[in-house]
């Protein structure tokens, strides 16, 4: 007997989980947050407690995200190439862009591909990722391994910014953590993506409040070891210490690094919890988080530059203004015009650069590497029927 479908039968499409969405539309708004607000902390406190907490935890986040989208399969040739038409050619052409830009306002382009500028680190990180996420999943232990990776590199003066290298290691157990909790169904198992009681929302935000009371009450000692810095995960220790790269790093460094990473991992577990489950008209905003995340820094690069951002009092008034604007930084630039605008620079057509241009998809249109473009979850996946 025939099993073929009937006539006309179209197969179900699996339907996308909003939560992932709304949780990288979240994280993107945080980016945005935090470049935005950086020129106020030089001016207020409260700005800079603020800032702290947005940096403890939100690429983290990100990185989980991204990590949880991501295969360990060795690569088909197709995702190879995507790793070229998605993450490379966006990567040198806006660092061409910004080439540009740096010439005509600042007369110092200063060209080198092997320098990320501004926000392109993340762009390559991901590129490494993906790379080498193949070879963490043969290990025993990998989430130890990044781990040992993460602060082991701080104490290695010769791993620097240079291809995002120091900042790519350094977030690596994030994206493997990511990678981790999809490959042993974590979610699924403890039904992490249906709606959570009050309790937990409760002591999600709890977390929050008292992430924001630390960073308000120890803001002179904060200053004084120059935690931002630590929490971008780009230098190696002695820089931060003031000491000798090569004889006078404290064993202790390590562990700094190390109860970094644990309150990130709190705040992320408070910020999951805290994300709403259900669909919402930001909800499909979560899908283009590329274009936001490329595109932000030139909307931004004028008012960091100009000066605009700094002196501004009362800061009850500005602070809470500039949040505002970053939200709408992040609508708009992920609204239908803009990306039919700059579509060509965020998802360029590449299949002329192949031998074989059918390892590209027949479209031209790229996969978001944070996986925003990626197939829906399996029906497992979806959040409760109460979310």
């Amino acid at each position: 007997m025939s099993t073929a479908p009937a006539t006309g039968s179209v197969p179900r499409q699996r339907r996308r989980v909003p939560y992932w969405d709304n949780a990288r539309f979240a994280c993107i708004v945080l980016v945005v947050l935090g470049h935005a607000i950086q020129r106020l902390t030089y001016d207020s406190d409260i700005a800079y407690a603020l800032y702290l907490v947005v940096y403890a935890f939100h690429m983290p986040a990100f990185a989980i995200i991204s990590g949880y989208f991501s295969k360990s399969d060795p690569p088909s040739r197709r995702q190879m190439a995507r790793v070229i038409t998605d993450i490379l050619v966006p990567y040198v052409i806006f660092e061409a862009l910004w080439w540009l830009t740096k010439g005509l306002v600042e007369g110092d382009p200063d060209p080198n591909l092997t320098q990320p500028s501004w926000t392109l680190w993340f762009l390559l990180a991901l590129g490494i990722f993906r790379l080498i996420l193949p070879y963490l999943a043969l290990l025993r232990w990998p989430l130890l391994w990044t781990v040992v990776i993460s602060i082991g590199v701080g104490y290695l003066p010769n791993v620097d910014s240079t291809f995002s290298l120091s900042r790519t290691l350094g977030f690596l157990p994030f994206f493997a953590l990511g990678w981790w909790l999809r490959e042993h169904q974590v979610v699924d198992r403890l039904r992490l993506l249906e709606r959570k009681a009050w309790w937990a929302r409760i002591s999600a935000v709890a977390v929050f409040a008292l992430a924001g009371l630390t960073a308000w009450a120890g803001l002179e000692g904060w200053h004084e070891m120059d935690m931002r810095n630590w929490l971008f995960y780009d230098q190696d220790y002695a820089h931060f210490l003031g000491t000798d790269p090569v004889t006078g790093v404290p064993w202790w460094a390590g562990g700094v690094r190390l109860l970094l990473m644990g309150v990130a991992l709190v705040l992320c577990a408070a910020f999951f919890v805290i994300v709403p489950r259900g669909q919402f008209a930001f909800t499909p905003l979560g899908t283009y988080t590329m274009y936001i995340y490329l595109l932000h820094s030139f909307v931004l690069y004028p008012f960091r530059e100009s000066g605009a951002l700094r002196d501004l009092e009362p800061t009850w008034l500005w602070l809470p203004l500039v949040i505002v604007l970053s939200v709408a930084i992040t609508v708009l630039l992920a609204s239908k015009p803009v990306r039919w605008v700059f579509r060509p620079l965020v998802e360029p057509r590449s299949r002329w650069l192949f031998r074989d241009p059918t390892v590209t998809p027949q479209s031209g249109r790229a996969v978001d590497p944070t996986g925003a473009r990626r197939r829906p979850a399996k029906p497992s996946e979806r959040p409760g029927a109460d979310a």
